[in-house]
This record gives C-alpha cells, structure tokens and sequence, in this order.
C-alpha cells in the first residue's frame, strides 16, 4: 500500500496550554532527527496534530522510528485524495482491501470541517459502505470496538483516509523536561532509569565511570553501546567516560573495607555533580533501587547525597527487579547489560559492606583522602563521545567471548 502521509496524534502535549506550541517545536525536531536519512520527506507540525508527508518513502521503515518517539501517542499511515466521491471510493477500497482479513468487522467513521463539503457526514458513511460492501466478500459492520475503523477526514485542502491506529512511545518530546545527567553502568538498571527520564522529556548527557586496568575496554564498549540503544529514542546521547582508577585505589588503600562501598559512591556523586554544572544540567539521574543492593538502602543514600544539593532522581526506586528486567528487555537493553564484563562498581567490591554507614563517619573518612585533588584529576581525564542510535562498539569477537563465560 503506497501512503501518501502519517498523522501524527500528540496525546498529553494536548495538556500544555500556553507552552504547547513550544512542545510541539522540540517533538518536531524529534522526529527530524529520528528520520533524518529521508530528505523527501516533508514534516508540518499544526495545532491539532503533525503531518508527515512521504514524497514516496517507505512506510514500514518510517513507521520503525516513529514507534521511538517520545511525545506521540498515536499515528495512522493515511492517504491523501482530491475533494470528489470517485477519489474517496477509490483510496477506500485499496486500503481496506491491503489490511482487512477475513473475520474482521469494521465500520466507516467520517469527520467534516468543510462543512461545504456537498455530502455530509452520514451521506458519506453510507455511500463508502456500500461501495465497500459492492466491492469486496466477507465484510461485517459492527459500530461498537470493530478490528477496523475506515476514517475519511474531509479538510479544507483535501480528504484523508486511513483504518489503522497505531500507538507510539507516548510520554513527553526530549528535551522540554530540561538536561541532566545519568550515572550509567554496565548493568540492567541504569538503561532503564535513562529510558524513564527521556519518556519524561528529560535530555540527558551519559556519566559512565571506568577503571583500567581493571576494567577493560571491553566494559567501555558495552556502556556505550547501551547508549546506541537508547539514543533511539533521542537521536544523539553525549557519552561521558570518567576515569576512577585513582580514586578506588587510594579509598582501598587508606579507608576501612566497610565504607570502601560508601565513599566510592561519594566521589562518583561529586563528579557527576561536578560535569552537570559544566554541561549546562539541572539534576543528577541513577539508577538505584531502594533496598536492591547494600549502598542502596536509605541509610546509605543519606550519607552519600550529602556530597551534592543537586536533585538526584531515581527513575526505578520502587520498582523490583522483575519489574526492571521486563522494560529492560522491552527496550531491547537486556541481553546487552547482562554481558559478563565488569563495570568500576563491581571490582573492589568488599564482602561486608556497611548497609547503614553513618553519615559523620563518612565525612571524616573522605576527609583522609586528596578528594579535590583526585576530582579534577578525574575531570581533566574526561571523554566525551556522541553516540548515534544502535552505534556498535562490541566487535563480533567480543561478544564471542562473552557467550563463552
């Protein structure tokens, strides 16, 4: 079926009021980037929803990106036809005999804001139904939650009609939350609380810490193809890799194993704080979840957000892991986190870490430490590498090995 266009429907950005316009901009954008590879296509935002004109594009593709996109709601794939019955009962036909299967139901919905157009909107009910029934076997009316809805749209430039309804990513357009910062690892949480963030329009710069040699190159591929993963739903991600060797051998070295946990978290805190402010952010993203791990109960979220006055937002705080693991997969994350090469937060990991540390005792353990010193160390280290949707970095043989571990 050759669609001349894709409606798009913007759901909660109808809630928006005065900014509404400004919403509508960012989505826009969006959605450029995400189809940016196909410059005959031709995108008008209006009030009340987007055209996305086709100029000959494939639909199957288009319709792949735009799933990605946050701030859609819904879109139907339409056909644009000349304001005359012979058009309409033409366009009808084609399109309902592409997607109707035997056994549907369906029915005719018409809307008309030409109300000079010569048929109103029963008139054109009728007719298209009965061309339909004329034309084609097996057609069954039912006018209450029918497979397929026949939707003819009379405008003032033209007639649209379309019969499916497809749901996109919802949520709000990237970008018109604000920008942040996620602490990102390795592992299945950090991904899913950066989907969250973007679903909430929240434009976000990723801090991924690493310590060679003890953590390879391979952990650094692995972060940032995560990133690849989620740049679909943004169109670009600013990887940031800080190295941390120099911090998680001086805490080994010269604090107590117990708190090794607590003052590690501290100055990765401090330095995500320390890029936000450099990178134009408003607040601080993880991935922690309350009660998960040891430095993830609330005793020890006390005693390492004091570093920072900064918000610190947890996408996944109350969610349990199965409830992770499933959007993990569902964002196609998974199987990638679950690759066997250690992140900075694992090594040095001591056996009994403290679930409850005190928050005076951490002061005065950091205290011990060049702390300023080995911050801009760390920051003057810094890389920072824009990532593009499903950009890979993990070679074939890496992954080879993985599967053999």
């Amino acid at each position: 079926m050759q669609y001349t266009e894709v409606m798009v429907r913007y759901g909660e950005l109808s809630t928006k009021g005065k900014n509404r316009k400004d919403f509508i901009g960012r989505l826009a954008g969006n959605v450029t980037r995400a189809l940016q590879d196909f410059p005959e296509i031709e995108i008008h935002p209006k009030h009340d929803r987007m055209h996305i004109v086709l100029n000959g594009a494939p639909f199957e593709t288009i319709d792949q990106r735009l799933k990605l996109v946050f701030g859609i709601q819904t879109y139907s794939p339409t056909i644009k036809v000349d304001k005359n019955l012979d058009a309409i009962k033409k366009a009808s036909l084609e399109l309902m005999q592409a997607t109707f299967k035997d056994g549907m139901t369906f029915k005719v919905n018409t809307r008309r804001s030409d109300h000079d157009f010569e048929y109103d909107t029963n008139q054109l009910n009728m007719m298209i139904g009965d061309y339909l029934f004329d034309n084609m076997d097996n057609l069954k009316v039912q006018m209450k939650k029918p497979d397929l809805v026949l939707r003819i749209e009379v405008r003032q430039d033209a007639i649209y009609i379309s019969n499916q309804l497809l749901h996109g990513a919802g949520g709000m357009p990237v970008g018109t939350a604000g920008k942040a910062v996620m602490m990102l690892s390795g592992g299945i949480d950090s991904p899913v609380a950066s989907y969250l963030a973007m679903k909430r329009g929240v434009e976000i710069d990723m801090v991924h810490f690493f310590s060679p040699p003890y953590t390879t190159e391979k952990a650094l591929a692995k972060a940032k193809e995560l990133t690849g993963i989620l740049a679909n739903y943004s169109g670009k991600i600013n990887f940031i890799a800080v190295p941390f060797t120099e911090i998680q051998e001086q805490i080994k070295e010269k604090l107590p194993e117990g708190y090794l946990m607590t003052i590690q978290r501290r100055f990765m805190l401090q330095l995500a704080d320390r890029i936000r402010a450099m990178r134009g952010g408003l607040a601080i993203f993880n991935g922690e979840s309350v009660g998960q791990v040891a430095s993830q109960t609330l005793e020890s979220m006390v005693a390492i957000n004091d570093v920072t006055s900064t918000p610190v937002l947890r996408p996944v705080a109350t969610m349990d892991k199965t409830e992770i693991i499933k959007l993990a997969e569902q964002i196609g994350t998974f199987d990638l986190s679950i690759e066997p090469f250690e992140d900075c937060c694992t090594i040095f990991a001591p056996p009994r870490p403290k679930t409850k540390p005190k928050l005076d005792e951490a002061r005065k353990l950091e205290d011990r430490l060049d702390a300023e010193g080995m911050i801009q160390r760390a920051i003057a280290g810094m890389e920072i590498t824009p990532i593009y949707p499903n950009q890979k970095f993990l070679d074939d043989k890496a992954q080879e090995d993985a599967d053999l571990l």
